[in-house]
């Protein structure tokens, strides 16, 4: 046999490929669509009166600002006033009175929903925020119920029903 020349030899490299499994991505605890929901029940609540929203008054305002010594004209009646503005600014965005983009439309539903965990943590909202799943369970319930009233009604009205004598029977009587 005969040797091949070092140069003719075919170097063998060996590759060595490591493949790493990629974690997925951390996803959020809420979709977009879950805030939205959310921030519509929250919304929806307040409107229908469900829920009660505690706004910072005044005089709470005042005891947070050192500053409201040095000034004799009270800041914090501003700020109140200023803060009910905002959110009433934002509702207005998400209800469609207010014309805006898709992008102040998204930033709307995520102040609103900042908004809904200051006051939940700040307890600031008395009542029950309701699902609108819940209200359209609760009619379907009384649908339900409507229609059992009527069966019974009707399975009630079939069995206490004065029977009428068979006519055979009323001429072997006579």
């Amino acid at each position: 046999m005969m040797e091949k020349d070092p140069k003719d030899k075919v170097e063998e490299k060996k590759i060595v490929v490591k493949i790493r499994k990629q974690e997925p991505a951390a996803a959020p605890l809420f979709a977009e669509g879950d805030v939205r929901k959310i921030v519509f029940e929250f919304v929806s609540s307040w409107i229908r009166g469900d829920i009660i929203i505690r706004f910072p008054t005044a005089a709470e305002l005042a005891k947070q600002s050192p500053l409201s010594i040095a000034f004799p004209k009270d800041p914090s009646v501003n700020q109140e006033l200023k803060i009910k503005e905002h959110y009433v600014d934002q509702l207005s965005i998400l209800a469609g009175i207010k014309p805006a983009s898709p992008q102040e439309l998204n930033k709307a539903v995520d102040e609103v929903f900042k908004m809904l965990l200051m006051f939940r943590s700040a307890n600031r909202i008395e009542g029950k925020i309701i699902s609108n799943d819940l209200e359209k369970r609760l009619a379907d319930v009384e649908k339900n119920q409507n229609q059992m009233t009527r069966l019974v009604e009707q399975i009630t009205g079939h069995l206490f029903k004065e029977k009428k004598k068979p006519a055979a029977r009323k001429k072997r009587e006579g």
